[in-house]
């Protein structure tokens, strides 16, 4: 026994025996061993889970409430959040091996922000509104909750994506099941905890981890009517195809390639240390990663090898150790595949500057890549097509600014990009001409105000905003009679 097993699942509000002896062992990417042992949801969970969550939303208060009720609920969770942060941190880096100081300036802080930037926008979303018909009489527009939500989360995140569904979920007055992936389930322990605390009824939110057949059941089942999902783009084809045969409402967050541009007129010390969080933030395994770095040919040599320095010289060891840069992949699958990656890369004629598929030095167990550079790469290349999900940077020369636009939209994918230049008008000129979701002048962040999503194979909907509020809501005319004459 470790002090973080569990022997209990999370169904409808309330701690239940599994339905099955099945056991999820969680175990660390930096020693390779069992850190914790819980239950591993099966389909028989996940139906009394829907069960749970359909009972409270047909019959229950909390799709009844006025929506300053379910706010101040919220406003509860919020503030028992903030007092956990370091707790919740520790949590997601011992699970799955973000670096401390990443989990400390993200996996935890970001999820609490969510909640603060989704309570002021309900506070001020127009649940119900009276405008002028075009037939002589008024329209009253509600913005009604669109039911039971199937939430999936990914492993990367798992708190920052658990929130960004299970927040809106709850202010617009959803019921919702959360499905974690089976390589970070303890930190959603954690938020059942306060989500008790915070006082949201019975019925209202399920946590069950599990695999993809769990995943699949759920997604499928009759009583869920709506699917959130952040994951791969190869999973999110799965679910939107499942989705669109049954016409349930989905919103998919998927993969990316995106691309860092520099502009000529660019510090390049202040684009590498950007690049360096950037492009290898999470230890690279993030969406938003800016994994493509755009350069003319004139500066491609020499920026690419400060580049290369810079991403070489990255701490890489245990991500509890707050000097840690680049900590462990996931697991030893993610190992092997970044490994397998910067082989085509090589393959493929790449020129490999700092990195390579081996251990890093004086690491002798836990599922290490090196932090590895290419340069001379050629857009059509697979380690500028594909999403590696690792701390790999492929530097990529441009003609001039339209080529470098025409490289970066040279993608299935969409969601996010950087521009580098001392120019802000140029900047935001190129900001225009790139299609993705999400973009950033000398910097990239997410602004929960805003709302965050993709273009093409980077999926569908949006999150944060007033947008990623409404994606939980239906919208309904109620047309009042015309006045007598």
């Amino acid at each position: 026994m470790t002090t973080l097993d569990r022997d209990a699942l999370f169904i409808g509000g309330t701690w239940a025996k599994p339905a099955t002896d099945a056991v999820i062992e969680v175990v660390s990417p930096h020693s390779e061993e069992v850190v914790a042992r819980v239950p591993e949801g099966s389909a028989a969970d996940i139906d009394a889970a829907v069960a749970a969550a359909r009972k409270a939303f047909d019959e229950g208060p909390w799709p009844r409430m006025a929506p300053a009720e379910r706010i101040e609920i919220v406003q509860n969770l919020s503030m028992l959040y903030a007092g956990k942060l370091d707790e919740m941190a520790t949590i997601i880096s011992t699970e799955m091996g973000s670096p401390i100081s990443f989990s400390s300036l993200a996996q935890a802080p970001a999820p609490w922000m969510q909640i603060e930037a989704f309570l002021a926008i309900a506070r001020e979303f127009p649940w119900e509104s009276t405008r002028p018909g075009a037939l002589g009489a008024d329209v009253v527009v509600r913005h009604e909750p669109v039911g039971v939500v199937a939430a999936i989360p990914p492993w990367n995140v798992p708190q920052f994506t658990v929130l960004s569904k299970l927040v809106p979920a709850l202010l617009t007055g959803c019921t919702i099941v959360v499905k974690p992936a089976p390589e970070s389930p303890l930190d959603c322990y954690l938020l059942a905890e306060l989500l008790v605390e915070a006082g949201v009824p019975e019925g209202v939110v399920s946590i069950v981890a599990g695999g993809r057949e769990v995943g699949e059941h759920l997604v499928r089942h009759p009583g869920v009517d709506k699917v959130a999902f952040t994951g791969s783009t190869a999973a999110g084809r799965t679910i939107g195809a499942i989705c669109g045969e049954q016409l349930k409402r989905v919103s998919l967050e998927l993969g990316g390639k995106s691309a860092a541009i520099i502009l000529d007129d660019a510090d390049e010390t202040t684009a590498i240390e950007g690049l360096k969080f950037l492009g290898v933030m999470n230890s690279g395994q993030a969406c938003v990663a800016q994994t493509r770095v755009l350069v003319s040919r004139e500066r491609h040599d020499s920026f690419a090898a400060a580049l290369a320095t810079a991403i070489g010289g990255m701490v890489v060891g245990d991500p509890l150790d707050p000097a840690t840069e680049i900590g462990p992949m996931v697991a030893r699958r993610q190992q092997e595949r970044v490994a397998s990656y910067i082989r085509i890369g090589q393959e493929e004629g790449a020129q490999l500057l700092t990195g390579g598929d081996g251990r890093p030095e004086g690491l002798d167990h836990g599922w290490y890549v090196r932090p590895t550079v290419f340069a001379g790469v050629d857009n059509r290349m697979r380690i500028a097509q594909e999403e590696i999900f690792g701390p790999v940077l492929s530097v990529i020369a441009y003609d001039d600014v339209a080529d470098a636009i025409r490289i970066a939209n040279d993608s299935d994918y969409g969601l996010a990009g950087t521009v580098w230049t001392a120019d802000a008008d140029a900047g935001l000129e190129v900001a225009r001409g790139v299609r993705t979701g999400t973009y950033g002048i000398n910097t990239y962040t997410m602004d929960f105000a805003a709302p965050f999503g993709g273009f093409k194979a980077s999926g569908l909907g949006r999150e944060f905003g007033p947008e990623g509020l409404a994606q939980y809501t239906e919208a309904k005319s109620v047309y009042l009679s015309a006045p007598e004459m």
